[in-house]
């Protein structure tokens, strides 16, 4: 067996050996210390991250498993990030979770970690995290909630949020019956149970490779999800012994795996820049182009909110995430291994689906073409994304004159005036959202609709941005635009009445200006008076350091890896 890490502070006799080991000698027998792995458990639970505040509970069954296989499980508190609590956006602080957990796993006598995830930003910060240190890793994914109801109807947390307000807004539905579905919005412990940022990526740190086979999108009520706790503990001692690595693990043919799954599921456009921050940081050949590429013609099978009808309980009783992946198992590359050491697609052997409303069959799709589709053009020279499955089909070709704000200060003080010089036909432009000019990128993209054009029943338009949306938003977005506005791209040129023509078919996003006119064209001096200036602390680290959301939003002295090793002694 190879040498265990974590004997480089508790092997020998001298005095820093004797320092390690007897500080832990709080409950730790002797032979705590002779050889067996020391596990760590990256554990985001916090109150304040409701989506993860189940997970010390799951941590106990995680610790169960790792003392039953004979190593030594250590609850390590990371970095926890909520996405609905935290502001400007919990965006801006995925990197800095990242770096945190990275430099904690490294610092630490571990020959292992247990990354345990929910919310949105938790399970791409723990997987970059862990990719950079690159110790022996498994995902264990803390699940989606329980459907909740409301006037006897399913809820779909997120989306009938999105909608919901929408109608109060409309004037269709009173403000004190929208308070009242507060309480049926959140039914359990767990994540969003739409197909939002959460789901999509618990299930894609399962399709990269990073999780005990088949428990992805268990919900998170249900007792098997502590089961797979227990066994994932079991597995990262095996792990530990084999010296298996994420960098073996997430290879490219894994994070392509991912965009034909991410296409079939119908998930969140979130996993774009995640991805790609994931593979920057193990050095994967990932780029922007490989999901139009590699997923662009794959089919939507599973009828899921927000581009569906089903939520995620209904996912997992009809047969989840492998009886999706099975539909499409002659689009996967068969060399990619899992954390098990066995390629993913041995793990699809017995796959069944078993409600073929919710996962449709391969030759009868919900849409044929179903991935992200990325733009290019005068407005979006280093590309744009737009999900055509949560979009009006009507609206994927568009020509409409543009209403641009220049923040979002600005859209929520003009929206709803009656004087808004707007229609139907109109595209709504929002600016200065983008990774450094908010900071963080925040989702607002899938900005609401100006309220006379709801009284009218419009409930989609073309709006374009250069933050993100919600996983569990819908409608004719298109978004990441890069380079943002602050970063000098040309959103910053746009003007109210120009001509915005959208081809999604012919992959377009433009302005009709003429060049010279748009080339002389300067950018809005009112859009840069609303863009960051943060004068000290991580705030102004990220503003001066973070890439576009073309690269992943990483922090440009944050990408690739520094390995495990610690070169000098503590004491």
């Amino acid at each position: 067996m190879h040498p265990r890490r974590s004997a480089q502070w508790y092997a020998g006799d001298d005095r820093n050996s004797y320092i390690h080991r007897a500080w832990m000698r709080r409950g730790l027998p002797a032979d705590a210390f002779d050889g067996r792995p020391h596990i760590a458990i990256a554990n985001t639970a916090s109150d304040l991250t409701p989506c993860n505040a189940h997970l010390d509970e799951v941590a106990r069954s995680v610790a169960d498993g790792v003392h039953r296989a004979g190593g030594i499980p250590l609850n390590l508190p990371v970095v926890s990030i909520g996405e609905t609590q935290v502001r400007p956006t919990a965006m801006l602080w995925r990197n800095m979770a990242a770096m945190a957990i990275e430099e904690m796993l490294r610092a630490n006598p571990i020959d292992g970690v247990v990354l345990l995830g929910g919310c949105d930003k938790t399970i791409p910060a723990l997987l970059m995290g862990a990719a950079s240190v690159d110790l022996p890793a498994v995902v264990m994914p803390g699940g989606p909630m329980l459907t909740g109801t409301f006037r006897g109807v399913p809820l779909g947390c997120g989306t009938d949020v999105w909608k919901l307000s929408e109608e109060v807004r409309a004037g269709t539905l009173g403000a004190a019956e929208f308070q009242r579905s507060e309480s049926s919005m959140i039914r359990s412990r767990g994540h969003c149970n739409t197909m939002g940022t959460a789901s999509t990526m618990g299930l894609l740190a399962e399709v990269l490779g990073m999780t005990l086979p088949g428990v992805a999108g268990t919900p998170a009520p249900d007792s098997r999800l502590l089961e797979a706790a227990h066994a994932t503990g079991v597995l990262a001692v095996e792990l530990a012994d084999a010296d298996r690595r994420p960098s073996a693990v997430m290879t490219r043919g894994s994070f392509l795996n991912a965009i034909v799954a991410l296409a079939a599921l119908g998930g969140s456009t979130n996993a774009v820049v995640h991805l790609l921050a994931i593979a920057g940081r193990l050095g994967v050949d990932l780029s922007q182009d490989d999901f139009d590429r590699t997923g662009a013609d794959v089919p939507l099978l599973v009828d899921l909110l927000p581009a569906g009808r089903f939520l995620m309980d209904d996912l997992y009783r009809a047969g989840g995430l492998h009886a999706v992946l099975a539909e499409v198992r002659d689009l996967l590359d068969p060399a990619a291994i899992t954390v098990t050491g066995r390629p993913l697609t041995d793990h699809l052997g017995d796959a069944r689906v078993y409600d073929r409303e919710v996962i449709r069959p391969r030759a009868e799709p919900l849409r044929p073409h179903a991935g992200i589709a990325v733009l290019y053009g005068n407005l979006a020279p280093d590309g744009a994304v737009v999900k055509p499955a949560a979009a009006s089909p009507h609206l994927l070709r568009h020509r409409g004159p543009a209403v641009v704000f220049d923040s979002i200060e600005d859209l929520h003080a003009r929206l709803d005036d009656p004087d808004l010089d707007v229609t139907a036909d109109s595209v709504l432009v929002l600016r200065g959202c983008g990774p450094k000019g908010y900071p963080g990128m925040p989702e607002v993209s899938n900005m609401p609709l100006p309220a006379k054009l709801l009284e009218q029943g419009v409930r989609d338009m073309v709006r374009v941005c250069d933050g993100r949306m919600s996983g569990t938003a819908y409608g004719t977005v298109v978004l990441h635009v890069a380079p943002e506005a602050a970063a000098g791209g040309p959103l910053a040129k746009v003007r109210t009445g120009d001509m915005i023509v959208l081809d999604v078919a012919n992959r377009r996003l433009d302005a009709d200006v003429p060049a010279e006119q748009w080339a002389a064209r300067e950018p809005s001096p009112e859009a840069a008076k609303a863009y960051a200036t943060p004068a000290r602390g991580w705030e102004r680290l990220y503003v001066d350091t973070v890439g576009q959301a073309d690269t992943g939003a990483d922090c440009d002295f944050l990408r690739g890896a520094s390995g495990d090793r610690v070169s000098r002694e503590s004491h």
